[in-house]
């Protein structure tokens, strides 16, 4: 089964990253950026057949091992 975790920085939480990304596009000439939030990514491929539990594994991951949970906000996306 593949799923999708996706970690992004809570609001409030200050992001250096997005803001030098945000500075480049700029410089690059791209216009209309008001503003940008980096995050990560995982593409996970779990040997379950139920949906359920492989999010509830997920979801235990992201918050012991992907995700700072004090900063981050994830979502777990099982895609099948």
């Amino acid at each position: 089964m593949k799923a999708r975790v996706t970690v992004t920085l809570k609001s409030g939480v200050l992001d250096p990253q997005g803001k030098a990304i945000e500075g480049a596009l700029r410089s690059l000439g791209v216009e209309g950026v008001a503003s940008v939030r980096q995050g990560k990514v995982f593409d996970i491929e779990v040997e379950s057949g139920d949906r359920a539990k492989t999010e509830a594994l997920l979801k235990q991951a992201a918050d012991k091992l992907l995700a700072n949970t004090v900063i981050e906000n994830y979502r777990v996306e099982v895609l099948g």
